[in-house]
């Protein structure tokens, strides 16, 4: 039977407790599947525990595991690429470290990706995750789906299969400040959802802070939508024809006499609001701006500090 590479992309970051674990559910997937010869590429994304060492205790046992460490934390996206053009399977897996998304699960992905899927999409039809975070996790792809594009399954995904042809996309790219999964679902190939439930997290605490979850709304939003300054375009014709109006009835007051003092405080209450959209506008406009300088900068993505694979039986005598 012949077996086709599949490629499983991990980025890590502060994961040290569940590494050796996750190894062990990925060995026995490839194990239960005989037509799958599994590659394991562990991204290190500059974590400040002992995860890039455990990482090389894996890979040194094992000859399909491929350790990573970039210089610093360059952040999920940007360590999930890294990985990607390190992967040499005939597709590749991304999923996370911190075991809140069963391993398990890859062996049917896999499976449809068999049947012709490109792209095979592990979808939360439930989360086990706190209230708070369930919400604004909600409405984020609420948003999502309202301004960018229907094709984000309404409680998203990051665990996700993609066929060859995507990955060669994806690291062609070098889109800075961007999302993943939203890059996946422009590129239009065929997809496929499975849904799953994703479980609360048992070991170590999120490093998914809320200032990287603001960059990252922002980086959805404004990477893949005109939404919002477009808004400030429409904002501002409306405006200009308002200041239009408001210009002919001074003019018409003034000749008729109508201009008295009263009014005052209904005048600056208008003019502050002005200038806070002004303002306002002026900020969404400089986000665009600063996301254009970033890439006209062309600084690499990111910076591999070190990477090790034990060597096959053939090269060891070498």
């Amino acid at each position: 039977m012949k077996k086709s590479k599949l490629s499983v992309v991990i980025p890590v970051y502060y994961n040290s407790e569940t590494l050796e674990m996750l190894h062990s559910q990925l060995t026995k997937v490839n194990e239960a599947n005989p037509d799958m010869d599994m590659e394991i590429v562990f991204v290190d994304d500059g974590s400040g525990d002992n995860s890039y060492e455990v990482i090389l205790k894996i890979a040194a046992q094992n000859q399909n595991v491929i350790a990573v460490r970039l210089s610093r934390n360059f952040g999920s996206f940007v360590a999930c690429l890294a990985g990607l053009t390190k992967a040499t399977g005939d597709s590749a897996v991304i999923i996370s470290a911190d075991l809140q998304d069963p391993p398990e699960l890859i062996s049917k992905m896999f499976l449809k990706w068999k049947e012709g899927s490109e792209v095979v999409m592990a979808v939360r039809s439930r989360r086990e995750d706190n209230f708070v975070k369930v919400f604004f996790a909600n409405m984020y792809y609420r948003i999502f789906r309202l301004l960018i594009t229907k094709d984000m399954p309404k409680m998203g995904f990051d665990f996700v299969l993609i066929d060859r042809k995507i990955i060669e996309v994806l690291i062609n790219m070098q889109e800075k400040n961007t999302t993943l999964m939203g890059l996946i679902l422009w590129t239009g190939f065929r997809r496929t959802e499975i849904p799953y439930t994703r479980v609360d997290r048992k070991f170590g605490k999120s490093r998914w802070t809320l200032a990287k979850k603001i960059d990252y709304f922002l980086d959805s939003i404004m990477a893949f939508s005109k939404f919002p300054i477009r808004v400030f375009s429409l904002m501002g014709l409306f405006l200009f024809f308002m200041s239009l109006l408001g210009t002919i009835y001074v003019v018409v007051a003034k000749i008729l006499g109508w201009v008295t003092m009263a009014g005052w405080s209904s005048l600056m209450a208008m003019m502050l609001m002005l200038f806070g959209i002004v303002f306002f506008a002026l900020g969404m406009i400089g986000e665009y701006i600063w996301r254009n300088l970033e890439e006209s900068r062309q600084r690499p993505l990111f910076i591999i500090e070190s990477e090790y694979q034990h060597p096959a039986p053939s090269e060891q005598g070498k």
